[in-house]
């Protein structure tokens, strides 16, 4: 029997859509994301941002295309888990990564809109990055082809610390839960899945899931991490601001 069903995404899909219509009512996520644009540190690179409120638009942007990319994650993961033969070994995965939206976990309560998902989104991705990282661990390959890294940084960076390290713990501890047993990379479907895209790479599903060549046009400047002091703009927040823009 199948965990991971059709009407959760449909559902995990409606949360978004009743979250985006509160922002529109309450303006919570904009005014959060204004105030993040005047902190950010000079690591982070902004597509085109030449202003406070360019960049503050550009956060929210990228936080909501984060959010919205969830429910196509998880369906394209777990099809691809599917055709691995390996799809009842990675829906307790998936699973819980839809648990984060429709039932999260107690950490996160008093959030709420946009902020909240934001929240959720950052451990169903981070989950699904320990789950790929496992797999290149274990087989030199993902199981399937979607890097957020530098998004979930962003994210990170956004949620703010302590509480954005207390979610990588919840993250890490189901992880180390749900995978412990390497015989799931031992399977003849797996390895010959392994095998076949090894051999021929990811075009057949990037083809048939273009969420997961989406880019959310966020940069690092990993050059600069001896100088990762946030920048101030309080002074004149529309001044034009020194981050790398494409």
């Amino acid at each position: 029997m199948q965990l991971m069903s059709i009407d959760n995404i449909k559902d995990i899909r409606q949360t978004i859509i009743l979250a985006k219509k509160y922002e529109q009512e309450s303006g919570e996520f904009d005014r959060l994301m204004f105030r993040h644009a005047h902190y950010l540190p000079n690591s982070i690179a902004l597509d085109n941002a030449h202003s406070t409120t360019e960049a503050s638009q550009a956060l929210e942007e990228l936080a909501v295309r984060y959010i919205e990319h969830v429910p196509d994650f998880l369906e394209a993961i777990y099809q691809i888990a599917e055709q691995a033969g390996i799809d009842r070994e990675i829906e307790p995965f998936l699973q819980i990564a839809e648990d984060y939206f429709l039932k999260p976990p107690e950490i996160v309560e008093g959030h709420k809109g946009l902020d909240a998902l934001m929240d959720e989104s950052y451990l169903a991705h981070r989950l699904m990055e320990e789950l790929n990282d496992r797999f290149i661990n274990h087989c030199g390959i993902p199981l399937a082809p979607l890097d957020m890294t530098r998004a979930n940084i962003i994210i990170h960076h956004l949620i703010g610390e302590p509480f954005a390290n207390e979610l990588d713990s919840i993250v890490q501890h189901a992880a180390e839960n749900l995978i412990n047993d390497a015989r799931v990379f031992e399977t003849k479907d797996f390895k010959r899945y392994a095998q076949d895209h090894h051999a021929r790479g990811w075009s057949e599903e990037l083809k048939r899931w273009p969420c997961l060549m989406q880019d959310l046009n966020v940069e690092l400047k990993i050059g600069d991490s001896n100088n990762n002091e946030p920048t101030h703009r309080d002074d004149n927040p529309e001044e034009k601001i020194d981050f790398i823009v494409h």
